[in-house]
């Protein structure tokens, strides 16, 4: 990624948007997107309205990349997806999994702050008794359990056959511990690696200290397709790319990613747009049979006018890059 753009420009092209979501994630019921039109196509710039500017300048990078940049040539037309299941009631999981066309694969989020593990445990069964015995479950606790906390839900959670446990806590030191506990008390569950990787300063460092079984790779936390490659590879991990909640845009660029993987041994998180109530392209990138084709599709001007964000947010987010594209990388 680079600032040998200039601002002036990147702002020119900007249109941000605001998406309706069908439920409620990470506290809100509207995704803001800022996109950017450029040489290459176009690029998405959505980090988390949390996210301070060192952390999404990253997110920037990918954007420029996408839109300016190129990336690596595919070696398959297609990229098996993962439904996933946002912390809601057991009630609410049918519904959310008849979204997704065909997926023999979920991930169920847990360890959400304000509900038990109880409440973890109803959605996770419910998910297996909707998409029966021979489907893939995986959870990810977005690395909200302690080394103790964190076995006591894998004990109670293991029996409804989990592929893996995303993020299962923060820390790369306490991925490597819990991991040497699952094998002292003889349970059989592998360990994802998400945060530890994306927010990481080295996202090489979970490869090297043995702290999981499976690399998760976004593409915006970490500059691009080129760049979230070259992690992927370097680990020498099994990889699952996974998307934010992004709109076409954004999910292009991780179905890009896990096309020119070498190897893609699991069904990425790639689906996320089935938990958005809209989109800015016509075409929009959603499962069919349980898997992506290999495509970019563009916003849709129409689209792009319905969902764009008022003009308070639009200045928001013009602030919020103004910041970011001081802290790219000078060629």
């Amino acid at each position: 990624m680079s600032a040998t753009l200039s601002l002036a420009d990147l702002l020119d092209s900007m249109h941000v948007v605001s998406i309706p979501m069908q439920v409620r994630f990470r506290g809100v019921m509207h995704r803001e997107i800022a996109l950017f039109s450029g040489p290459s196509g176009w690029g998405e710039f959505s980090p988390f309205l949390e996210y301070a500017a060192p952390e999404a300048s990253r997110w920037l990078g990918a954007a420029i990349d996408a839109a300016w940049g190129s990336w690596p040539a595919p070696v398959r037309s297609t990229v098996p997806l993962n439904a996933t299941v946002p912390a809601v009631g057991a009630s609410e999981v049918a519904s959310v999994l008849a979204r997704y066309d065909s997926c023999r694969t979920a991930k169920v989020k847990v360890a959400e702050r304000g509900q038990t593990l109880t409440d973890d445990v109803d959605r996770v069964a419910a998910v297996r008794d909707v998409m029966g015995t021979d489907a893939f479950v995986r959870i990810d606790a977005n690395g909200g359990w302690s080394v103790d906390d964190a076995m006591s839900a894998i004990a109670a959670l293991a029996p409804y056959g989990l592929e893996y446990v995303e993020q299962p806590c923060a820390t790369v030191e306490e991925l490597v511990e819990l991991r040497k506990c699952l094998a002292r008390n003889g349970i059989d569950v592998r360990i994802a690696a998400d945060e530890s990787i994306r927010k990481a300063e080295d996202p090489l460092r979970v490869a090297r200290l043995g702290a999981a079984d499976v690399a998760v790779v976004k593409v915006a936390p970490l500059g691009g397709v080129s760049a979230a490659l070259h992690i992927a590879t370097e680990s020498g991990l099994p990889t699952v790319v996974s998307s934010a909640i992004d709109s076409s845009v954004g999910i292009a660029a991780g179905v890009a990613l896990a096309a020119a993987l070498p190897k893609l041994p699991h069904a990425c998180g790639l689906g996320t747009l089935e938990l958005m109530a809209g989109d800015v392209a016509a075409d929009p990138l959603v499962p069919q049979g349980g898997s992506l084709a290999i495509r970019r599709p563009d916003p849709d001007p129409a689209l792009l006018d319905q969902h764009r964000a008022g003009p308070d947010r639009e200045q928001w987010w013009r602030d919020r890059v103004t910041a970011c594209h001081k802290l790219l990388p000078r060629e």
